[in-house]
């Protein structure tokens, strides 16, 4: 029998931790007994007892040789399913109540992966059609060229009308006048149809809704995800326009990525690649240290550690730039963070909290409430875009950098959720609404 030995290259986060809970889990559905699986590769059943209970860490061939029993991938027991296709999911099964077996949502993400992307593209399709709903009803109610395009139609209208009305009535009208009323009416007809002409080519469908599916900011993301966020050009001092031009992107995703390029050409001025690459040997990853050291705002820091490659051997770190409607403007998503794009995330995020507080840095454990309480390192910021002026609120941005599974945990972490509608902190005083789903 195969003698149990402590794996090297163990990954040691939450995840790792609860690779037993999988292992056991995927056992029982597969109606397999402790003693066969343990038969099978070569160690006890006791042995088998103490991983299943997440009291021996486990991976190598010994992880492998389980997986290939049990019919899964080995990066299932390991890793899970991503968090963020788990939340898509549920955020899905919202749409219909409680019949939907949601304690079961990370066996159907695992056992079928195919299925479950469907669900996650079809989740995202729904988002982005409900955005677009918003857009477009938003400006039927609220907006004021429309309301004025619609009074210049129902105007020239009127003016037909009346003027019809007197040629059609009984009295006898000389000929001077049917002249004058016959050129109202067709001064009047030429004004209605070019206000309906300007009517309906306003009420087209908006650039950021006709480019393509997902809006422009998502289109753009998708662009930068390719990369990680991270701009080789630039860095080698290529114009910002010349990233734009080979992207491709739609009119208003164009826009977006140029003012993504030329901000993360500010900043690459301000810290070169290579001066930032031997200030994280010296200092690691800590923003503030970092801050200090080169002599450049906080909120920089941030920006281009969420940037950096991904052959620099470093952590995988996400990004969320708001604006003070609390509206994310700019998202990078990864393993073990995610937050939703069209509203309703969490308030007690620190991007949102930093908004009340400019300039002043902030530096939090957050909690999601996963399985194991998946546990992230915060840094945030609110700053200033524009120079203050008299009698004009200043224009404020927050950005938050995301650390998931931080190796120096600081005290107890707060709660947070990704949105009230799948959240099960029942508790929480900052809710919103209530669950959607039993969870």
């Amino acid at each position: 029998m195969q003698k149990p030995t402590e794996t090297v290259g163990v990954k040691t986060g939450t995840a790792a931790r609860l690779a037993g809970s999988r292992i056991r889990q995927k056992r029982l559905d597969r109606g397999l007994r402790q003693a066969l699986v343990a038969e099978a590769v070569g160690i006890s059943a006791s042995y088998l007892n103490l991983i299943e209970h997440n009291r021996r860490r486990i991976g190598g061939k010994l992880l492998g040789d389980i997986a290939r029993v049990l019919e899964v991938d080995p990066a299932i027991l390991m890793d899970g399913v991503d968090q963020q296709m788990l939340d898509l999911m549920k955020g899905a099964a919202a749409l219909i109540g409680t019949e939907v077996e949601l304690s079961r949502t990370e066996e159907l993400a695992a056992r079928y992966p195919g299925w479950s992307a469907l669900i996650k593209a079809q989740a995202r399709r729904i988002e982005a059609l409900q955005t677009q709903v918003q857009v477009l009803s938003d400006r039927i109610s609220f907006d004021p060229q429309l309301a004025q395009s619609l009074h210049e139609v129902i105007t020239a209208v009127t003016a037909i009308r009346s003027s019809a009305s007197i040629l059609v009535g009984p009295e006898q009208l000389d000929a001077d006048w049917q002249r004058r009323f016959h050129e109202n009416i067709h001064n009047d007809s030429l004004r209605l149809a070019k206000s309906s002409e300007a009517l309906v080519a306003y009420l087209e469908t908006p650039d950021a809704i006709a480019e393509g599916a997902g809006t422009a900011f998502e289109q753009r993301e998708a662009y930068l995800a390719q990369t990680g966020f991270h701009l080789a050009e630039i860095e080698a001092g290529a114009p910002p326009e010349r990233i734009v031009a080979k992207a491709e992107l739609g009119k208003a995703a164009s826009g977006l990525l140029l003012d993504y390029a030329r901000q993360y050409a500010d900043d690459a001025a301000l810290m070169p690649e290579s001066r930032l690459a031997e200030a994280i040997r010296q200092h690691g990853h800590d923003p503030a240290r970092l801050a200090q050291a080169m002599g450049v705002p906080f909120v920089v820091v941030l920006r281009r550690l969420a940037t950096l490659p991904k052959a620099g051997g470093h952590p995988p770190m996400g990004l969320v730039i708001s604006d003070a409607a609390g509206a994310v403007t700019l998202l990078k998503s990864v393993p073990g963070f995610a937050m939703p794009r069209a509203g309703g995330a969490c308030p007690l995020w620190p991007v949102f909290s930093a908004a009340s507080r400019p300039e002043q840095p902030v530096r939090l454990d957050v909690a999601l409430p996963s399985q194991g309480g998946n546990r992230l390192r915060c840094y945030a910021i609110a700053t200033t875009r524009h120079a203050a002026r008299f009698d004009i609120p200043p224009v404020v941005e927050s950005t938050m950098l995301v650390m998931p599974d931080p190796a120096d945990p600081s005290g107890e972490a707060l709660p947070v959720g990704v949105s009230c509608r799948i959240c099960p902190r029942n508790d929480c005083p900052s809710r919103r609404e209530p669950a959607m789903i039993g969870l």
